[in-house]
Parts: C-alpha cells; sequence; structure tokens
C-alpha cells in the first residue's frame, strides 16, 4: 500500500511540472505503471472491488494530453466539472426549465457581453473609485510589500519579482533578537545551554573565509591558526530564502519566498529551529548534491570590515546511495561525533537553499509515545525521511 501511494504522488508531483521534457514524460509513464501494479493489494485485501472511478482512468491520458497540448502545469482535474456549472447548470437554474437550451445560450451571451464591457470601461478608467474596481494585489504599495517581506509572521509567499538564474538565495531576517534575548557578547552568548562551542566554530568559520587555499578542512585545523572574534555578534530569528518554483504558487517571475525559522520561542510556545537544504556538489543530481542541516542560529558578524551573515547548524547524512525503495524518500540521520554529540558547526548564509521536511522514521517495531508533541519529533526519532512531496520544488530538487 505504501509502494502503491508513492507511486501516485509521485505520478502527480511530476504532471504538475511547469516544464515536461521527454525524460519526465518516461518517468511518468513508470510512476503510472507503478501504480496500476501495486495499487493491487487494495483489491487482494478486500478493500474495493473495482478501480472504476474516473479520477484515476483519466491518468492514462495525461502523456497524450500533455503532448498535444503541453504542461498544465497545476491545471485542476475538476475543471471541467467548474466550467459545467458556470456554464450550464447556473444558466439552467436561471431558465423556465421549458426548451432551456435556447434560454440558457442567451444567458450565457449576455454574460460574456457584461465581462466584456466592464473590462472595456475599467481600461478607460470609467469605474475607478467604484465597487466594480477592485484594487488589484500589483497595485500594493512599496511599503506594504515591504512589511510582508518583513513580517515574522509569515511564512512563505509568492514574490512578484522578474526570474532570476538562480536555484536560490538566502538573506537574514531585517531585524536582529534584542540583547535581552541573546547576548551580543560572544562569550556570554556561548554560555547558552545550546551553544557552549559557538566561540570554536566561529573561529574555525573565520579561518575557512579569510583563508586562500587552506591546506586544513575547518575542523581539522588547529585552534591556534584560526582567528579570534572580539567584536559584537547579532542573532537573528529568521532568514528569508527566494527561490525559483514555477510549479509551486510563485509570482509573475516564477519565484517564491518563503521564511525560515530558528528562535527559541515561536508564538509563546516552544522552539522552533527549522531544517534546510545545503548545497554540497552542484554536479551532481538532486539530493545526492545536497546536505540536510537543521538552523539553530543564525547570526552576523564583521571581522575586518566584511559583514558574514552565517549560521549555527546540525547536520544530517544519507543513509545509503539510493532512496528508500518503498517510499521513494531519502533517508536521513543525524551526524554525531565520538562522544554521540551531535555535529555542529558554522556555515556561510550563502551554503542554505530553502527549507526541508523531515518526517520521523522509526525502526519498524517501536510504537509513538503517547503524548509526544510535533515539535519534539526532531529530537525524538533516530532516522528521518527527506519529504520530497513537501511542495513541487522539493520534488524537483530532493530525488
Amino acid at each position: 500500500m505504501v509502494r502503491a501511494l508513492a507511486a501516485f504522488l509521485e505520478f502527480c508531483h511530476l504532471v504538475q511540472r511547469a516544464i515536461l521534457d521527454e525524460d519526465d514524460l518516461i518517468a511518468i509513464d513508470n510512476a503510472l505503471a507503478r501504480y496500476h501494479a501495486e495499487r493491487q493489494i487494495f483489491q487482494d485485501e478486500g478493500i474495493i472491488d473495482t478501480f472504476s472511478l474516473p479520477r484515476q482512468h483519466s491518468m492514462t491520458h495525461y502523456r497524450p494530453l500533455i503532448q498535444e497540448f503541453a504542461a498544465p502545469n497545476g491545471l485542476c482535474s475538476s475543471i471541467t466539472e467548474s466550467k459545467h456549472i458556470k456554464a450550464v447548470k447556473e444558466p439552467w437554474r436561471r431558465s423556465s426549465r421549458f426548451e432551456a437550451l435556447k434560454q440558457m445560450l442567451i444567458i450565457n451571451k449576455r454574460l460574456d457581453k457584461l465581462a466584456a464591457m466592464r473590462v472595456y470601461f475599467r481600461v478607460r478608467g470609467m469605474l475607478a473609485g467604484t465597487w466594480f474596481d477592485p484594487p488589484l494585489l500589483i497595485d500594493r504599495p512599496p511599503f506594504e510589500e515591504q512589511r510582508r517581506k518583513d513580517d515574522e509572521d509569515d511564512d512563505g509567499d509568492d514574490v512578484d519579482v522578474p526570474r532570476r538564474d538562480i536555484l536560490g538565495e538566502v538573506t537574514l531576517a531585517k531585524v536582529p533578537f534584542s540583547p535581552k534575548t541573546y547576548s551580543r557578547n560572544l562569550h556570554i552568548l556561548a554560555r547558552e545551554p545550546s551553544h557552549p562551542r559557538l566561540p570554536e566554530l566561529l573561529r574555525r568559520f573565520l579561518y575557512e573565509q579569510t583563508t586562500v587555499n587552506p591546506t586544513h578542512t575547518p575542523k581539522d585545523t588547529p585552534l591556534e591558526l584560526c582567528p579570534r572574534y572580539h567584536g559584537k555578534v547579532f542573532t537573528y530569528p529568521s532568514a528569508v530564502a527566494e527561490f525559483y518554483a514555477p510549479s509551486d504558487l510563485s509570482g509573475i517571475g516564477g519565484m517564491r519566498r518563503e521564511r525560515i525559522r530558528a528562535t527559541p520561542r515561536w508564538r509563546n510556545g516552544p522552539a522552533r529551529y527549522d531544517c534546510v537544504f545545503a548545497e554540497a556538489d552542484t554536479a551532481l543530481p538532486g539530493f545526492q548534491g545536497m546536505h540536510v542541516t537543521r538552523a539553530l542560529l543564525f547570526l552576523s558578524v564583521r571581522h575586518r570590515d566584511i559583514v558574514y551573515p552565517c549560521v549555527l547548524v546540525n547536520w544530517y547524512s544519507a543513509v545509503g546511495t539510493a532512496p528508500d525503495p518503498d517510499t521513494g524518500l531519502w533517508v536521513v540521520t543525524p551526524d554525531v561525533d565520538y562522544n554521540n554529540r551531535l555535529v555542529e558547526s558554522v556555515v556561510h548564509i550563502d551554503c542554505l537553499l530553502r527549507g526541508a521536511h523531515l518526517i520521523g522514521k522509526s525502526n519498524g517495531n517501536e510504537f509513538i509515545l503517547r503524548g509526544m508533541k510535533h515539535t519534539d519529533t526532531l529530537d525524538i526519532f533516530p532516522s528521518f525521511f527527506v519529504n520530497k512531496y513537501a511542495d513541487h520544488h522539493s520534488h524537483e530538487i530532493a530525488f
């Protein structure tokens, strides 16, 4: 059953991509074939008697219709029913029910004329300031758009900016934490229970950023070779990721924005530390060229008159060299050192791509603890599925 659902989700995400090539069409055929083979379990177990469902039957027509009419790009399969309501059912209700076809055609004709007339009047400015001329989203004042961007309660939205040839870009929030929340003194900040190694990790980060052709990796570099830092440390509750995601709800340029959070208290509740995709090797396809990290603290420091936006993270490593065969999802586990402590490091914010969604994975013979909250998931489970079905952009990059 899990394999059937995985094949169905794979098919749904493939056909809703904004751009489809020949390889995608082959993947659609393979996903559909797997679904038809794996769904037999529902009939064998007596859950259903037949698969005669219109929506499932329509799946067989997607490939030829895509080849004939191009990518549907999120077109809902209920569109024919919604158009039927507008063009048939509503005019029928307005008719006298006697020889209704002629009346329905006249009703539709007059509605089309009214819609065209409204557009014409609006272009000429004849409806300005009336009920028929509601404000458009594109007319939003610049300060309102900036307020939305800086709003900490905004988890994500489309971005009405031209497309940029970038996979993703992450920037820190505009407003840092107040000194009452996090001290701006590095050594006082290190007294926090969750950040005791921050001074050491920050020194290793600065060594990596300031050294040309370093002979050691940051973690293997002797600490005495790493520059000391005595300046202020500004911490931030979140960062904003912008990326090109035309298959999801996005702006006119295909750009989308989401907020990545690392805060000790979220909406007067428990802490929230989001997971993030981080780039590793852009030459490798999909998830093979990425890591999953968990953001613990967003910060910026100034060293030698250069501002370094960075983040303290935990690391997750992939289990195996391929996704799980049943779910089609990659499995990751938290990295730990020889003392069984979570591996942490400070990395530049440019390494981050966008948010990642992890699903807890048990060992197969364990039950979920009664009373466990969703906010504890990342601290309890030993391993996790990387959810590529969180949205269409995740599906395109985490295969």
